[in-house]
């Protein structure tokens, strides 16, 4: 009996708890030793990627520039980058390319906003009414698969020359894709949980709005990074087509005056202005996307 009470005694006691926490505390000092580190060597990685590819871009931009000046490449051909930039410089400053981003930016916008909106409707009718679905489905497909090109004259003698065919060339382009991935993501959502909504009692627009929606969010944000791109493309095809004012207009205006300058200058215009939009909707699905999991 005296045996066991000097085993257990309150000193004995609190030198173990008081082991354990040394213990525990170490191991938690070396997790946030170990998280720290994680994140250093993450900085490090994206600044090293950030210092290579500009390095690259400055490279290139220098093998360019040296190519054109001593002659290795045809300089009326394919010029060079400080004649780009003055090129850029003397219409930024004279102010003459400034109506032609803002109309390519806004035929933009409102191609990849209105596609994006009219590919989720019908997404989700086709999803609401099977039969529908299995009307419409072998139409989509020929539809996805037809160049969009080729449906630009039909456009512009329809519409007639101007923004209205030039939105609807861009609509031709963004909403099939976008109808068929959103469309594809409602039918693939899990059936258990539709089986658990239905066996209480949920109408078909409870189920809609409480399994189908939700869970198809992310790949509907992640369809405005792909409708970004598209949608400059129906853009510049139909300020090819049909434009006098845009972007693409003077893309094909410095190819009938042979100002292949004025052809790349604009060429990097529209590269810098679709990564900006790009960025934006990289940001905007990032947040929204976080809102979504926060629920």
């Amino acid at each position: 009996m005296d045996e066991r009470k000097r085993l257990v005694k309150p000193e004995s006691i609190e030198h173990e708890i008081a082991s354990v926490s040394g213990i525990q505390e170490d191991r938690l000092d070396w997790m946030n030793e170990l998280h720290v580190r994680f994140k250093q060597r993450k900085r490090r990685l994206t600044a090293a990627v950030g210092t290579t590819q500009t390095l690259l871009l400055l490279l290139f931009a220098g093998l360019w520039e040296a190519a054109g000046r001593n002659d290795w490449i045809d300089p009326l051909l394919f010029s060079y980058p400080s004649k780009l930039f003055k090129q850029l410089w003397k219409t930024m400053a004279d102010g003459s390319i400034w109506p032609h981003v803002g109309m390519t930016v806004t035929e933009t916008i409102v191609g990849f906003v209105l596609g994006t909106l009219l590919g989720t409707a019908i997404a989700a009718m086709l999803w609401w009414f099977p039969f529908l679905s299995r009307v419409f489905d072998p139409y989509l497909v020929v539809l996805n698969s037809m160049p969009k090109v080729a449906l630009g004259p039909i456009f512009i003698v329809g519409l007639g020359p101007g923004f209205m065919s030039i939105v609807v060339i861009t609509l031709s382009v963004t909403v099939i894709i976008t109808t068929l991935n959103i469309y594809n993501r409602f039918r693939e959502i899990d059936s258990g949980y539709i089986k658990v909504v239905r066996l209480f009692g949920a109408s078909r627009s409870q189920l809609f709005r409480l399994v189908i929606l939700p869970g198809s969010f992310p790949v509907i944000i992640s369809t405005l990074k792909v409708n970004v791109g598209l949608a400059w493309i129906g853009v510049i095809v139909g300020e090819f087509l049909v434009a006098k004012l845009g972007l693409g207009y003077l893309i094909i205006y410095g190819f009938q005056v042979f100002n292949f300058t004025l052809v790349l200058s604009s060429l990097i215009v529209i590269a810098a202005v679709a990564t900006v939009m790009y960025q934006f909707v990289g940001v905007l699905e990032r947040r929204l996307t976080a809102g979504w999991r926060e629920r």
